[in-house]
């Protein structure tokens, strides 16, 4: 009976998807499934809001205000802060953070499989990069608390030019580097989860 309940949850939150949603919800990881099952009526709300933290993401990307970098840079680090201050304001602290480690979790099984995140394979600094930078975000709101999107956005860039979140060491040409600055081979990374990847302050 339970698990009935359970799968009428699930379906129910879910009524209204459309067909590219169920498609982009059927690619979703065990981890991130279970996190539906266990918040069968937040589940919605965290799918808009996930598709909005792209939207928002991309065009700062687009802007002079970060340095353009979707994958481990700044605009990476946004995107993590805008998504988990979202969700502590729709869904609670608490499912913000259990969704955000869902995901990362996600990330090793797309590792494990050879699969792609934004041009890469992800890897073990990716993710503490990712979880850092989700704790930093859900400071920023509180759940039930109307909060102006623009001025969330500034709060956060300027968090991210401040150095208070975390990004990935690049050279001008955005080659992964080492903490000692040299630059790390396509053969050093590939198929390795563990590597010589530097994590530092965002500004």
């Amino acid at each position: 009976m339970k698990k009935v309940l359970i799968f009428y949850c699930v379906l129910f939150s879910l009524q209204g998807f459309s067909q590219t949603d169920w498609q982009a919800f059927k690619k979703l990881s065990c981890a991130e499934k279970t996190w539906i099952i266990f918040h069968p009526f937040k589940a919605k709300k965290a799918f808009k809001i996930s598709k909005e933290a792209q939207r928002v993401s991309d065009s700062i990307a687009k802007t002079p205000l970060l340095d353009g970098d979707k994958r481990s840079g700044q605009v990476d680090a946004f995107r993590h802060a805008y998504w988990m201050a979202r969700l502590h304001q729709e869904i609670g602290k608490n499912a913000a953070l259990k969704l955000g480690k869902a995901h990362e979790k996600s990330n090793y099984q797309q590792y494990k499989k050879g699969q792609l995140e934004y041009g890469e394979v992800p890897d073990k600094i990716s993710s503490e990069m990712d979880l850092f930078n989700n704790t930093v975000g859900v400071t920023y709101t509180e759940k039930g608390i109307p909060y102006p999107k623009n001025g969330l956005i500034y709060r956060i860039v300027n968090g991210i030019l401040a150095g208070n979140y975390k990004v990935i060491k690049k050279d001008k040409k955005r080659n992964y580097v080492t903490c000692d600055d040299q630059i790390i081979s396509q053969k050093d990374l590939k198929g390795k989860w563990k590597n010589e990847k530097c994590l530092i302050n965002s500004n």
